[in-house]
């Protein structure tokens, strides 16, 4: 078992930046891809970034390409999302997930372990 616990969400407005934070407990933390996805009222969840177990690959939706930056350090077992120039439309539950294999990204259905969220409200 892994267990996530994301943290670092609030509330900002339009333009600022946030770091979310996601510390990992249980099983080897490096053994384990690292993902963010997110979640909007009503809406789907979807897939935001992902980075491999050595944080040598990273993976974004294209959408959040140059915003958003994943990076993870092992020694800490914690992996962080890095957002900058938030807009209303990045408001959201963020999610936090763990997968062994870096395939099949884009699926939340893939990933083995999840964190509880943390919400991420911003304001106009």
């Amino acid at each position: 078992q892994v267990q996530l616990v994301e943290s670092g969400g609030g509330l900002v407005q339009a333009g600022d930046s946030l770091r979310l934070s996601c510390a990992a407990s249980g099983r080897i933390f490096s053994n384990y891809n690292m993902g963010w996805f997110r979640q909007a009222q009503g809406k789907e969840r979807e897939f935001v970034s992902l980075i491999s177990k050595s944080g040598g690959a990273r993976s974004y939706i294209d959408s959040m390409k140059g915003r958003f930056t994943i990076s993870r350090d092992n020694a800490k077992n914690t992996v962080y999302l890095q957002m900058n120039n938030l807009s209303p439309e990045d408001t959201a539950v963020y999610y936090c997930a763990a997968k062994k294999y870096y395939s099949d990204i884009y699926s939340a259905a893939q990933y083995e372990y999840w964190g509880q969220g943390t919400q991420v409200i911003v304001s106009s």
